[in-house]
């Protein structure tokens, strides 16, 4: 009777084993998607506010509150900012 339950414990831990597996891929899929979402929302608002500041002629305040945003001198120069100095 001890050797049937060893096997039985033998197998629910493998159960669980795959269990944790798949919650951890589940998990990966969910926080994957929710980035992609995230990342999406930015690009729309910028789009919608480029938009805006184009038709309305007010690149130049976009430029002005970027230039206190944008803290890598990569993202500086999309906007013809200069580099900041250490």
């Amino acid at each position: 009777m001890a050797k049937m339950s060893h096997h039985r414990l033998e197998r629910l831990k493998k159960q669980r084993e795959k269990i944790n597996v798949r919650i951890q891929a589940t998990e990966a899929r969910l926080k994957k998607s929710d980035r992609k979402k995230d990342v999406r929302k930015k690009i729309l608002i910028g789009a919608y506010y480029l938009d805006l500041a184009e038709k309305n002629n007010t690149m130049d305040e976009i430029k002005k509150l970027m230039d206190k945003f944008l803290k890598r001198d990569f993202d500086r120069d999309i906007f013809d900012l200069p580099p900041l100095t250490d």
